[in-house]
């Protein structure tokens, strides 16, 4: 079974929220690409929707929303996700995950892109 470690941001107050889901929560997110919204029912937010905004797999490398699938790829990259430069003109081949959330992923990054009732904190923690 899925499991997943949901960041869950809240751009009010600017707080992230950690939050651990499996089973059937878990399988909500599978298939998912980022950019796309979930209920908040998942990660116990009834009423919110979340917006997927990234995430990494088992083995710490970033999903980029440029990549299609939930494949590995190797990429030059120029800066970005997954790569920081340290000169101008600098490029590297990365190895980076796909924008789509499969059983590879552990953690994913969300936002809160619409509220329900009740504050965030009470109903996390």
């Amino acid at each position: 079974m899925a499991e997943f470690t949901i960041a869950v941001a809240d751009p009010e107050d600017g707080t992230t929220y950690q939050v651990e889901v499996s089973d059937q929560d878990a399988n909500r997110f599978i298939g998912r690409e980022i950019g796309e919204t979930v209920d908040g029912g998942a990660v116990g937010l009834s009423g919110y929707t979340l917006e997927l905004t990234g995430g990494s797999d088992d083995a710490g490398r970033p999903m980029r929303d440029d990549i299609r699938g939930p494949n590995l790829e190797a990429v030059l990259l120029e800066g970005g996700t997954g790569y920081n430069p340290t000169k101008d003109g600098e490029r590297k081949r990365v190895t980076v995950r796909g924008r789509e959330v499969s059983n590879a992923t552990r953690q994913i990054n969300a936002r809160i892109s619409e509220r329900g009732d009740g504050e965030v904190a009470e109903l996390l923690e």
